[in-house]
């Protein structure tokens, strides 16, 4: 089970794909933020969650929000993920899986294959809501009617 609706956001420290050190109590401070850890970059189902964001993020930026991608890909593999794909979020560096587990991400398949989770933090840095799935497109879509109804609260 992962962490609880109505948590703070964990602190983190995690390199980027331009090899800068994303603080998430410094870079995150009090905006909403998506956080969407996937499995692996290049591989079908992440490309297609990527590219989903990608083509959402105006709709993410004109509601001020940060939209951040984590696995444990290397900051070289992010770098060229992200040119390839031309991703205009982050992309952070997990390799040690140390975040996904303070995120309390679980494995699929027995443990074969990383989660894939979407995490909605509000601007005060609580959990408003969360998304376990394989399937790809409906983190894009739950995420985005989530922020739209934070401005109804």
């Amino acid at each position: 089970m992962s962490i609880a609706i109505s948590s703070n956001l964990p602190e983190f420290k995690l390199m980027d794909q331009d090899g800068n050190v994303f603080d998430s109590k410094k870079e995150i401070g009090n905006s909403v933020a998506v956080i969407y850890f996937y499995p692996k970059n290049f591989t079908p189902g992440c490309t297609a969650e990527a590219c989903s964001f990608r083509d959402a993020y105006e709709d993410f930026i004109a509601h001020d929000v940060m939209v951040i991608g984590i696995s444990s890909d290397t900051e070289s593999s992010h770098k060229k993920f992200a040119k390839r794909f031309k991703l205009p979020f982050t992309l952070l560096a997990d390799e040690k899986k140390e975040v996904r587990k303070r995120f309390d991400v679980q494995g699929k398949l027995m443990g074969l294959l990383p989660g894939r989770e979407t995490f909605v933090f509000n601007a005060k840095n609580k959990l408003v809501y969360k998304f376990d799935g394989m399937s790809s497109g409906p983190h894009i879509t739950e995420a985005l009617r989530i922020i739209k109804s934070l401005k109804d609260v």
